[in-house]
């Protein structure tokens, strides 16, 4: 996709975002993708219980990126980059979140966006466990006990200064019982 390929004017106009103009006469927008990314978005991988998965936990993983809604712009034109995944709002902080979770979505458009226009900060080896954790889920290796105690380790290193609801040991302990 190229800049010139989106109607500025009339994207903007349906999306129903104000009036800022934008040009992107001299913008590599892969590029810059990357770069509002590495500062603002997340590669995640949650976990939670779940008693329809075979060790009681389901592995979720998802790329996400926020902005205020008076700047929410910027959203609009990464999911029309990506054509993937979804925008809501996030009462908690009174932001919009642009969100994908599907695996073949994340392996197919997200992770090779970012092997090409790669993050330059330290979230690059976030980036890279996250990856890993995504070819694990579609090899099916979550089910096998080795494999989801590998999405565990995996995980449990990632987004350092995150909070997690739960410890790799309490779900470690509880495939036990």
């Amino acid at each position: 996709m190229t800049c010139r390929s989106i109607s500025k004017h009339n994207f903007r106009k349906k999306q129903g975002l104000h009036n800022t103009p934008v040009s992107f006469e001299n913008i590599n927008l892969p590029s810059y993708i990357s770069g509002y990314i590495d500062g603002e978005g997340s590669f995640c991988v949650s976990i939670s219980k779940s008693a329809r998965h075979k060790f009681g936990w389901e592995v979720r993983p998802s790329f996400s990126v926020s902005q205020n809604v008076d700047r929410s712009e910027v959203l609009e034109y990464i999911k029309h980059y990506f054509k993937c995944g979804s925008i809501r709002s996030n009462v908690s902080d009174n932001t919009l979140k642009y969100e994908v979770r599907s695996i073949k979505d994340l392996m197919n458009t997200i992770i090779p966006h970012f092997e090409k226009y790669k993050i330059l900060s330290g979230k690059s080896r976030d980036f890279d466990k996250f990856k890993k954790v995504c070819e694990l889920v579609v090899s099916k290796k979550h089910l096998e006990k080795e494999g989801f105690n590998e999405i565990i380790s995996i995980i449990s290193t990632m987004n350092p200064s995150g909070t997690r609801k739960y410890s790799p040991q309490e779900i470690r302990y509880s495939q036990c019982r």
